[in-house]
């Protein structure tokens, strides 16, 4: 059975940045802090342009050794160097509490846990118990793979070592399956989190989501149609110089391009003709759903049917043929009903999962669908 998210306790989150709800926040700065040189470079250059936080990590989790992890403290030194002489507020990833003493220690404004610390509850906690104290704003990413429940946890050990200012840091899932994108989105879960705690501000990490700059922009305006207070990307001076992660990193210029060119969406508005045909529009969703709902319990009703002969004949539950001829007819319907094929599968997928579920409980009785 899925897991729901109903008992999630509601929590009280202050907003990340200054204005909250009038424009697009934006946390840009190089994928790695290479050298005081690059970071000033790129500092000067985006404080022109105007962002909200400079981001730089100095600490790199890699994947296999010898890679480039990072320099560590010494790249502290050069992030408070572009704080002092640009004003901004500088940020940078912590993976254990040692990371998080040395950058307070340099006046880092701003920490992020990243995915791939948050996918070990005993790490961030040992990162919350040394948050506490602190109030220093905490972004916290998805983990790597698709689990609400870790992003959750993670969340809420921040949350009660005292931070209030967290933001939900959206940076995709990774995945073995083909995709234009380096880390899927999967939007609908970011979505899920928005509903259990619609106080939390929301930060699309559009580099990393992409994994190439020639999907940032559609991105980054998709995740601002969404509600998304703030865009986070990857800015270097020469990004096909980079030490880590240039794909996906532009330049300053660029990056002001980009910026000039994304939308912000607000979430209301006092236009009587808008809020008018919108009332009415709901009103028609609501009664559909509810048909909708109906005609699914009509559905697993007979498949309730399905299951008690089954049973009796001791047929097994899953007929791949059956099936297999159910998702051929639907999927080249898909075009008919201007439908996108995923959705197709998805729903196709939950509702045959949910009918086996129901006929498994007629076989073997109510217990079976909590194993």
């Amino acid at each position: 059975m899925r897991a729901t998210f109903e008992s999630v306790k509601k929590l009280k989150f202050s907003p990340f940045f200054p204005n909250q709800g009038k424009k697009v926040h934006y946390v840009a700065g190089p994928c790695s802090a290479e050298s005081e040189v690059q970071v000033m470079n790129v500092a000067k250059r985006l404080s022109s342009i105007g962002i909200d936080i400079f981001r730089a990590g100095i600490w790199k989790p890699r994947t296999r050794p010898n890679s480039f992890e990072g320099y560590g403290t010494e790249a502290l030194v050069w992030l408070k160097r572009a704080k002092e002489e640009t004003g901004l507020k500088i940020a940078t990833e912590v993976a254990n509490p040692y990371h998080l003493e040395e950058a307070l220690k340099y006046g880092v404004d701003v920490v992020w846990i990243g995915a791939r610390t948050v996918v070990n509850p005993f790490s961030v906690q040992a990162i919350a118990d040394a948050l506490k104290g602190t109030k220093v704003p905490v972004m916290v990413k998805n983990p790597l793979n698709p689990d609400l429940k870790l992003w959750i946890g993670a969340i809420e050990r921040v949350h009660a070592a005292g931070v209030e200012k967290i933001a939900a840091v959206h940076r995709g899932f990774s995945t073995y399956s083909d995709s234009e994108y380096r880390n899927p989105p999967r939007w609908q879960m970011p979505i899920e989190l928005r509903r259990l705690f619609p106080d939390l501000t929301f930060i699309c990490d559009s580099s990393h989501i992409a994994g190439n700059r020639h999907l940032l922009e559609k991105v980054s305006q998709q995740a601002l149609d969404l509600g998304y207070e703030g865009i986070h990307l990857e800015v270097h001076p020469d990004p096909d110089k980079a030490l880590s992660d240039a794909e996906q990193q532009i330049t300053p210029e660029v990056f002001a391009e980009l910026k000039s060119r994304l939308l912000y969406r607000q979430f209301d508005s006092d236009n009587l003709e808008y809020l008018e045909n919108l009332e009415i529009l709901r009103r028609q969703i609501d009664d559909v759903d509810d048909e909708l709902i109906s005609l699914l319990d009509q559905r697993m009703k007979i498949a309730q049917k399905i299951g008690g002969f089954k049973g009796k004949n001791n047929i097994a539950l899953y007929q791949p043929e059956r099936w297999n001829e159910v998702v051929t007819r639907y999927m080249s319907k898909g075009d008919m009903y201007r439908f996108d094929p995923k959705f197709i599968s998805i729903l196709l997928a939950a509702i045959h999962e949910e009918s086996l579920r129901i006929q498994s409980v007629v076989v073997h009785g109510p217990n079976s669908s909590k194993q």
